[in-house]
């Protein structure tokens, strides 16, 4: 596993790109000063994790992304319950389902030991997303720094902003709308699933009761996602990119031409619909995929961030100070 991410993570093609357009508060050099050695700390830690765990790259991934559809990228997510306050981890579309909390706090502890009470849980969330990209075979990019933490979360925004693996085209359309991203920076962010797996729970109604996936392909996940009604294999894992789980490629665009989206929404983006040929393009082309993935990344990261006196700088992840 080590010789892979390490010859993963010398990928020929790194788009290194300076964010212009972006949050005039946020700036890829905001910790130049104060914690100079922040992005190899974080890479370095990441590199660790996945060593021992590929699938943590797509976890972590994913918690950037629920983190930054609910209130703004301010690490709301990584926020525990407790007597007083219901966070978001117990939302349902996180419960039981993101991961890769303990891999955060990890990096926190490394940059807290080199720059104390500097660096926000907000931007290593940011930060480790991109390297777990980049460390996998994907591009990198420079990330827009300088965000705080929140003192609070919302289970209820949890709940109603994050769209479902059931949700259809227009309903993709509409949420990604509603956070300021167009139907490409959806679809190009819908790559993110070249990595990971996915629960029996979440993509069993798709190969069992649709009518839009390889015949073939839902025989073959039917064989460790039984059936409602046997009442088993719920936890139970597949691939989201059955050809590259572990890989950042543009195998998922190859999976959804194919009809083997694990995942409902997945499908929609190859359905007769307005993403086809886009999903044509990334799946014969890396590198307009990986152009756009990087663009819209960074303009997700720019949604709603606290700056300035808004939040705080977290000691804990789990916990406001």
């Amino acid at each position: 596993m080590a010789s892979t991410i390490k010859n993963l993570a010398f990928f020929p093609l790194v788009f290194l790109l300076l964010c212009v357009d972006t949050n005039a508060q946020l700036s890829p050099l905001f910790y130049s000063r104060t914690c100079p050695n922040l992005q190899l700390i974080v890479r370095n830690s990441m590199r660790q994790a996945l060593v021992k765990e590929a699938r943590l790259g797509a976890s972590i991934l994913r918690l950037f992304f629920h983190d930054c559809f609910v209130n703004g990228c301010d690490a709301s997510v990584l926020l525990d319950d407790t007597a007083t306050f219901t966070g978001e981890k117990n939302a349902f579309p996180n419960k039981n389902s993101i991961r890769g909390f303990e891999v955060i706090d990890a990096i926190k502890s490394n940059v807290e030991t080199a720059c104390n009470g500097t660096v926000s849980c907000a931007d290593i969330l940011a930060l480790a997303a991109k390297e777990a990209v980049f460390l996998l075979g994907g591009p990198s990019w420079s990330v827009p720094l300088g965000r705080n933490d929140a003192r609070t979360a919302s289970q209820s925004a949890a709940n109603t902003n994050l769209p479902p693996p059931t949700a259809s085209l227009a309903t993709l359309i509409s949420s990604f709308a509603a956070q300021g991203l167009n139907a490409r920076d959806m679809t190009a962010l819908s790559g993110a699933h070249t990595i990971g797996q996915a629960r029996c729970t979440t993509f069993r109604t798709h190969i069992y009761n649709e009518t839009n996936i390889d015949p073939n392909f839902a025989t073959f996940r039917q064989r460790t996602c039984p059936g409602p009604a046997s009442g088993t294999g719920d936890d139970n894992l597949a691939p989201l990119d059955i050809r590259s789980p572990n890989g950042f490629d543009n195998g998922y665009f190859q999976d959804l031409i194919a009809r083997r989206g694990l995942f409902h929404s997945d499908q929609e983006l190859f359905n007769g619909g307005s993403q086809d040929a886009l999903v044509r393009l990334y799946s014969l082309n890396f590198r307009a995929f990986a152009n756009d993935f990087v663009n819209a990344m960074i303009k997700m990261g720019n949604i709603s961030p606290l700056t300035g006196s808004n939040g705080e700088i977290r000691k804990n992840c789990r916990v406001i100070n």
